[in-house]
């Protein structure tokens, strides 16, 4: 049995059907999410905007017991107490071998297509509050990440400082922003307060403003969509670079979670080319003292992943330091409860100081765990 510690740095809460009845402004409270007992499933409702069922999100340990009852449908009477409840997760997270867990949401993750933008604001500080709740308890095991809208940017700096100020550890931003990428001036601030705060941002997938595809029911399983979900993720990461946030703000974290990792060498090499050979029509950003886009990357990305690996054997490439393991629990596809007999697989043949950082230990200093 290995010895290092294990910090998931990609876990998940379940949002208790009356989260936004009790806690967002009341003048949203009749436009708010809140759940629908349909007929093959509970699903999330916001502005008449259906964002998603339960599903998925409750099923952790049933791909290793019974993977043929794996269902798309769910009801939130059979969802584990762990998703909903601090002492219940902690629990689960000893079952598993794991110190601790940074914090996601579920349905949270695609309540960023409802289109109103004042009411998403009005969701997320609702959802902050109560995760930053869900953490209080165990502040050395649970780190809440808050999510941010950032329509208005102001209201996006307001909010995390706040988030800040609750004990949150981070911000989640959308992958695909509304009007403008994310190499636009008018995020100026936003990188600023990140990085004077030392709250790192996560890109987590499944969490686009917009659906560009219309044909697409659901991104969450469509399955050209989770083949290729990283497309979103280095156009996000690649408008940061190209648009020189990290040359400006070289303490700014920004993590791709859940998108895996055997595709950052070939997006490292890709935007290197194409700043190096393709000059004549993208002459754009010219760094500083020759870097090159993949250093970058080297410096500034962090990659959340769960079973990749072929991402493992590339590690040298991205640089260890980078690379953060999470468990995704209490979703299907997560690796509870054998997350350390599957991290021993996955790290087989790796340096045990490497397995350390990996394992936990880069988690461990991006989220100032103790």
């Amino acid at each position: 049995m290995s010895t290092y510690t294990l910090i998931s740095s990609d876990s998940h809460i379940i949002e208790p059907p009356d989260l936004w009845e009790e806690r967002i402004d009341a003048r949203f409270r009749e436009r708010a999410p809140h759940l629908v007992h349909e007929e093959h499933a509970d699903q999330w409702y916001a502005d008449d905007v259906k964002f998603g069922n339960i599903g998925t999100n409750q099923q952790a340990g049933l791909r290793f017991e019974a993977p043929e009852q794996l269902t798309a449908a769910g009801r939130m009477a059979t969802i584990p107490l762990g998703g909903i409840d601090p002492h219940a997760h902690v629990k689960d997270m000893d079952v598993d071998t794991v110190a601790g867990g940074v914090l996601y949401p579920s349905q949270g993750l695609t309540v960023f297509r409802v289109p109103d933008s004042e009411l998403l604001s009005a969701i997320f500080r609702a959802y902050n509050d109560w995760l930053a709740d869900f953490c209080r308890p165990y502040p050395q095991r649970l780190k809440g990440i808050a999510m941010l809208n950032v329509d208005d940017v102001e209201d996006a700096v307001q909010e995390l400082q706040r988030a800040a100020r609750l004990g949150l550890a981070g911000a989640m931003i959308t992958l695909r922003p509304m009007e403008h990428r994310y190499d636009h001036p008018m995020y100026e601030r936003l990188w600023a307060a990140a990085q004077d705060l030392e709250m790192p941002f996560s890109l987590h997938v499944g969490t686009r403003r917009w659906r560009p595809v219309a044909d697409v029911k659901d991104p969450g399983t469509d399955a050209v969509e989770m083949t290729n979900r990283e497309y979103d993720v280095r156009t996000a990461i690649g408008a940061m670079i190209f648009g020189g946030v990290f040359e400006r703000y070289p303490r700014l974290r920004v993590g791709a979670v859940e998108f895996e990792v055997a595709w950052a060498p070939y997006c490292m090499g890709r935007m290197d080319n194409v700043y190096t050979e393709r000059a004549v029509g993208v002459r754009g950003q010219r760094f500083k003292g020759g870097a090159l886009p993949s250093d970058f990357f080297r410096r500034n990305i962090f990659i959340s992943f769960q079973e990749d690996d072929l991402g493992i054997q590339l590690r040298s490439l991205i640089g260890v330091e980078n690379l953060l393991w999470g468990s995704d629990y209490p979703h299907a596809e997560s690796t509870f409860p054998k997350s350390r007999e599957i991290v021993d697989r996955i790290l087989r043949g790796v340096p045990e100081e490497e397995k350390a950082k990996i394992a936990g230990g880069n988690a461990a200093r991006l989220y100032r765990f103790n």
